[in-house]
């Protein structure tokens, strides 16, 4: 079979590679060459160079073909502009499950195919195997990585089912440092390179130094709320309906400066995102404060102290039904129905019991246990047992 693997200069796309091949599969190596700023990046090296000269090394090491493709206009205007957008309007982008949806699992995928490739291969932490319901129709399982500390099904949560049948995830039943033992065996450049702590397509850079050179700074106020403020100290009512009760639980307390006590300032409400507690420049407290909200239109942060902090918490969430994707199309639920899972809203974050809902007026999650910092613009994705069935952007 004729596998086109996304070489990346690191070593987890380098050890698919090579057990793609030692499985027999004629392997092409392709680079993806992404948007780069230079201004931002936080060392001197051009970082693409670099991670292009180590993949070139890797495929020249196994004897595979190599080429570099240029996306990084697309890179700008798929992800980058987004990014931006998303900060402006006061919410909290994921641009790494984006860029596996438009980038790597679409143009890269189809540039892949357009080569005579029959999959494409990347180094991600997950699985994927396909099963036949009774129809006799071909059903692939998006799931979670054999390395818990390591698994990356969330950056996935986007992809489809047509994505899913072209797609090879070779490093998906093993431990990181089984995948570096490889590396170390083949005497492969990447064995003991750092993973990267970047954005998806810049590389080595700053977020907050990014965001400061792209976004400009706006003075406004930070707002201390307290423990005794009215709204977390309400009675619940009584419902009438489950969608009522489901409304209630997922709205945002919309607080006023009037509500606490200015206690800073900050440059830009945009800067920041929900849970957030570094970079506020707060002190005299006894425990570091959070960001509960942001007021985008007045330019206000307003923030609890302690992670514990009641304003941090919600117990649902909702997903407008437009921005509902289920990997798994023949689990999606219809109008009234609801279904138990396991979710989270942010990566790493371990999985938590949770009822998904589906009603004509959204989709909403409902957890067993109050989360803390969700942010509108993430994803939440919801599993069964450790099939990552579907996801959604958070309203």
């Amino acid at each position: 079979m004729k596998i086109v693997v996304g070489l990346s200069g690191g070593v987890d796309s380098s050890v698919a590679a090579y057990l793609l091949q030692k499985q027999g599969h004629e392997v092409v190596a392709l680079f993806m060459r992404n948007w780069n700023d230079a201004s931002v990046t936080l060392e001197d090296e051009c970082p693409w160079i670099e991670d292009s000269n180590d993949a070139l090394m890797v495929a020249q090491k196994l004897g595979i073909p190599y080429q570099v493709i240029d996306m990084s206009e697309l890179y700008k205007e798929k992800i980058v502009d987004y990014m931006f957008d998303e900060y402006k309007m006061g919410r909290t982008p994921n641009p790494d499950v984006l860029c596996n949806r438009e980038v790597k699992f679409d143009v890269f995928m189809k540039t892949a195919l357009s080569l005579g490739a029959e999959k494409v291969a990347t180094g991600h932490y997950a699985q994927v195997n396909s099963t036949f319901d009774e129809n006799g129709k071909e059903i692939f399982h998006l799931l979670a990585g054999a390395d818990n500390n390591k698994d990356q099904s969330y950056f996935l949560c986007q992809l489809s089912q047509d994505q899913l049948s072209k797609s090879l995830f070779p490093i998906g039943g093993l431990t990181k440092p089984e995948v570096r033992e490889i590396a170390r065996e083949m005497d492969l450049v990447t064995a003991d390179k750092k993973d990267s702590q970047g954005l998806c397509f810049i590389g080595k850079v700053s977020l907050p130094i990014f965001l400061q050179q792209q976004l400009e700074p706006k003075e406004g106020e930070i707002v201390e709320i307290f423990k005794d403020f009215g709204d977390f100290h309400q009675e619940i009512p009584a419902f009438l309906s489950k969608l009522e009760e489901l409304q209630f639980l997922s709205k945002k307390i919309k607080y006023e400066k009037s509500d606490g006590k200015v206690i800073g300032k900050h440059q830009g409400a945009h800067y920041f995102t929900i849970g957030q507690s570094k970079g506020l420049g707060i002190g005299g407290h006894a425990e570091s404060c959070f960001i509960i909200s942001r007021d985008m239109e007045t330019n206000t942060i307003f923030v609890g102290e302690g992670k514990n902090f009641p304003g941090l918490f919600r117990k649902a969430l909702k997903i407008e039904n437009s921005e509902v994707h289920w990997v798994r199309d023949d689990l999606r639920l219809q109008n009234g129905e609801s279904m138990k899972v396991q979710a989270r809203i942010r990566y790493r974050q371990t999985l938590e019991e949770a009822t998904l809902y589906q009603f004509e007026e959204g989709f909403y999650i409902e957890f067993e246990n109050p989360q803390s910092a969700i942010a509108e613009g993430q994803f939440a994705a919801w599993y069964l047992d450790d099939e990552l069935v579907g996801s959604g952007v958070i309203a």
